[in-house]
């Protein structure tokens, strides 16, 4: 299946490309034979030239025409054709309609714009007379001759070229983008910290990102990554786009949530420009970077450098009560530090094969260090009475490299709209981690109670993720469109988990520990095809679609030896289907109304299937579940969307989804299967595993409003009213969570005189059930005794969090020749909020209490530059620039 997939996949590009090639050779063909429709359809021609009647290279020629607006009744102008001028100055626009009046608007950067009206009569025709088709013909080709532009007053060398002004939140009915540009607080910092200005996304003090209490899937430029958001520099992003109900064209995968897309910058303005940047946090860790943008002719050049030192701090309390009452109590405090540095490169290539054909190479590099040290004081108490208390260091270290490519190839067909795509991903990341942990135990008296207990850990491996893509777009109509496309996604993983003891505690000799030691290697492999149909009708757009996804997984419990196969195992998912549909209702031009309904899977990760017991924590033990079987979630909303005022948007949309065999974890008790736990008697542990609830609903009411509430105050208002239920069957204990909850961010930006700038973000949410299927790894570390990161249990529950609030305030700089610069100070949790946790368990019940780097400033500095050349040539996408899509929303 694979093969066969990836053979179509490289014949469908191969075809294209020769295609496109040979489009190429004949897609400016003057007044020479334009096929059929050359008796139905006109060319206008002619020369842009200067006051000396020399040619001008690169200047934007538009058609401007009518068209009927069903809405309003009224017509409204439309760009019919856009072109560029040819090196000579030569011009040449083709299919163009006889019947009508145009405008014909030429720009370009340095001279006065001129507009003229056009059209291939003196005199239209009578109405009901017979045509005189020799007539026709012979005026089906007019020359408009030589069309003078005038210099601009001002010299270009001192012209400022301002792209349109992007707001900081564009909302559509399908989608939200945030411009990472015009947020203070991510400046410096890495992909973790601007999802934290986002609305309709929460970020944990881990940096786990949910979007209405859910996990969502994370794709770079619109492709699965092995990378982590804090491994993504923030400087390196152009734009985050949130799908929350994402169409059969996008991946099935991720479960009951939807899908992040970050987009990285990728300039493709003429000539050269960059800019250098660097800055400094309250702990003296340093940032800085570059990037550098180059065009000429038919080659686009794009390269960053990124280099981050990060030092985060961290304190974890716990207090849990064991059942019976006769069980012990146990409070502990854990307090980290975690220090190192990361490093991430990029560089793209693009070559324009011709007006309409692209080819695009790009790859990145990125490499981490990192060390960490935690403190922590375990006391365990019986009715009231302390019983032992255990001071614990645990030291360790962690370094990864990732490093990635991407072959890419885009066609546009000469029918306007029409498009081909593909391309080749892949990703491959590497880690290693070193751990040493010590214990020891004492008597409320301060003599030891047992022997110092020490424990080695040893880790690495790899995870190589490939995907092969190609899309093909055809609008059949002016209301119509048809979308398909074919995937295949392939991923190898393999980890070494070695766990050593001090065997002998006198000679301090450390041994292998086989029974919580492992090595373990998977491949899981996705096949998919969809397709999409869009189509309006009066103020109805409609657009249905079907998307076919198999995969499989294969995996196998290596001897620590490396050499046999100790437990293969093989899941098959069989083909599934997922359609989408979305309807679309257009009351006014500002105001549209839709409805939309898709289905998705999540189906169970490497770490939640892996049979294999988790020691790297020795007291907070987890396993893997084999039998997992995947969840399926339906989700239906119900969206409006009013653009009520210029700069202002108001969204409101209601939401259901429905999941079956959610997959969640839980806690168990069982025997000491840990052989490191030698020298300290436990007879049963607490291992944390994962299962598949019965099912799971959430229901709830998102608002989001947009406003310029003066000149110099912008405000962005997310609130999301929810109700979360859990139906889950588990040993000794049946679980049904229900809880009503809310969540709300407000970004409030003020404009201030002299280029001063003020962001203010602040988050608060109500109790809210833990997000499931998120993500989180590591087998429950810190469950019972603090040591780790949030859990995402059925049975928990987070407490309330509010005054979660970051604030930066810029300076900017704009200097002559296309130079600027700004200097930005930010500080994020002012007010040093708390993450708390509640949980209730069949063997337990358990406070949490935690922080992290709060009230941590940083300064950065970055500098603009760079050079704009109207000389140059400038290639356009036909498609956008005419205005050919379709306002469909739905995920297009």
């Amino acid at each position: 299946m694979y093969n066969l997939l990836f053979k179509v996949f490289f014949l469908a590009t191969f075809c294209s490309a020769i295609n496109a090639q040979g489009q190429g050779m004949n897609g400016r063909n003057g007044s020479g034979n334009r096929g059929a429709n050359a008796s139905i359809n006109g060319h206008f021609y002619g020369k842009i030239v200067d006051s000396k009647s020399k040619g001008i290279p690169g200047v934007t020629i538009q058609l401007l025409g009518n068209k009927f607006d069903t809405v309003t009744k009224q017509p409204r102008q439309i760009i019919v054709k856009t072109v560029l001028s040819e090196n000579n100055g030569d011009f040449n626009l083709d299919g163009v309609p006889l019947m009508g009046k145009f405008t014909l608007r030429a720009s370009a950067v340095g001279y006065k714009k001129v507009e003229q009206s056009v059209s291939f009569f003196s005199k239209m025709p009578t109405p009901g007379s017979t045509p005189d088709f020799q007539q026709l013909a012979a005026l089906a080709d007019k020359d408009l001759g030589n069309i003078k532009l005038e210099l601009d007053a001002v010299e270009l060398a001192t012209v400022t070229v301002t792209a349109p002004v992007k707001q900081m939140m564009e909302m559509g009915i399908d989608r939200k983008v945030f411009n990472v540009d015009k947020n203070l607080n991510s400046t410096g910092q890495t992909a973790t910290e601007i999802m934290k200005s986002i609305p309709s996304l929460s970020v944990d003090i881990d940096g786990n990102v949910s979007l209405r209490n859910a996990a969502p899937t994370i794709f770079i430029d619109g492709r699965p990554t092995t990378l982590t958001l804090d491994q993504i520099p923030a400087d390196i992003i152009d734009k985050v786009e949130i799908i929350t109900n994402p169409s059969a064209k996008f991946d099935a995968s991720g479960g009951n949530a939807g899908i992040l897309n970050i987009v990285l910058k990728k300039n493709r303005k003429n000539g050269y420009n960059g800019n250098v940047r660097g800055g400094i946090d309250s702990r003296g860790k340093l940032n800085g970077g570059g990037d550098i943008n180059y065009r000429h002719t038919k080659i686009n050049f794009t390269g960053s450098a990124n280099y981050n030192q990060r030092k985060f701090i961290s304190n974890s309390k716990a207090n849990t009560q064991f059942f019976p009452s006769t069980s012990p109590y146990v409070y502990s405090n854990n307090d980290g530090v975690n220090n190192g540095h990361f490093q991430f490169y990029r560089a793209g290539l693009d070559y324009f094969i011709n007006n309409r054909s692209t080819i695009s190479i790009a790859g990145n590099y990125t490499q981490g260090r990192f060390k960490s040290e935690a403190d922590q004081t375990i006391d365990t108490s019986y009715l009231g009475v302390l019983n032992t208390s255990t001071l614990r260091n645990t030291q360790s270290t962690y370094q990864f490299e990732n490093v990635g490519a991407q072959l890419s190839f885009k066609h546009n067909f000469v029918k306007d709209g029409e498009n081909f795509s593909s391309d080749l991903n892949y990703n491959s990341s590497t880690n290693e981690n070193n751990s040493q942990i010590k214990s020891i135990s004492k008597f409320p008296n301060g003599s030891q109670k047992w022997p110092l207990y020490q424990q080695q850990g040893v880790g690495s491996g790899y995870n190589r993720f490939f995907t092969a893509q190609a899309d093909y777009e055809n609008p059949l109509t002016e209301d119509s469109k048809f979308e398909t496309g074919l995937r295949a996604a392939v991923r190898d993983y393999k980890t070494d988990n070695l766990q050593y003891i001090n065997a002998d505690t006198i000679k301090n000799v450390f041994g292998v520990s086989t029974g919580s030691s492992s090595r373990y290697k998977f491949t899981d492999q996705v096949f998919a095809a969809y397709t999409t149909y869009s189509f309006k009708a009066h103020h109805f757009g409609f657009q249905i679609g079907l998307r076919a996804e198999s995969s499989n997984y294969k995996g196998q419990l290596v001897s620590l030896s490396g050499s046999d196969s100790l437990a293969p195992f093989k899941v098959n998912y069989p083909f599934s289907f997922f359609p989408s549909a979305f309807i679309t209702y257009k009351l006014t031009d500002k105001q549209d109304i839709q409805l939309n309904y898709s289905r998705r899977i999540n189906r169970p990760n490497f770490f939640q299937l892996l049979p294999a017991y988790d020691f790297s924590d020795p007291q907070n033990p987890s396993v893997g579940n084999p039998g997992l079987r995947p969840e399926f979630t339906n989700s239906l909303e119900w969206s409006y969307n009013n653009n009520y005022k210029k700069g202002a948007n108001f969204l409101a949309t209601a939401y259901f989804k429905y999941s079956t065999d959610l997959i969640t974890r839980y806690v168990y008790k069982d025997i000491n299967r840990n052989t490191t736990a030698g020298n300290i008697p436990m007879d049963s542990l607490y291992y944390t595993s994962n299962i598949n609830a019965n099912s799971s609903y959430t229901y709830g009411l998102e608002l989001t409003n947009k406003i310029g509430v003066t000149k110099w105050w912008d405000l962005l208002v997310n609130v999301n009213f929810y109700n979360t239920q859990i139906n889950a069957t588990i040993p000794n204990q049946t679980i049904s969570n229900n809880l009503v909850s809310w969540f709300s961010k407000i970004n409030n930006t003020f404009k201030l005189p002299k280029g001063y700038s003020i962001q203010v973000v602040s988050e608060d949410r109500s109790k809210t059930i833990i997000p499931q299927s998120s993500g989180y790894q590591g087998g429950g570390r810190g469950m019972f005794f603090g040591g780790g990161g949030t859990q995402t249990l059925a049975q928990g529950f987070n407490l309330p969090r509010y005054f979660n609030i970051d604030v930066s305030i810029r300076k900017d700089w704009t200097w002559k020749k296309g130079q600027s610069g700004s200097l930005t100070l930010s500080m994020n949790d002012i007010f040093r909020s708390l993450s708390q946790t509640h949980t209730d368990a069949f063997y337990f019940t358990q406070e949490t209490e935690r922080y992290r780097d709060r009230q941590v400033a940083r300064l950065n500095f970055s500098y603009r530059f760079g050079r704009f050349d109207v000389n140059l040539f400038k290639r356009k996408n036909t498609k956008a620039e005419q205005g050919g899509g379709m306002e469909m929303g739905g995920g297009n």
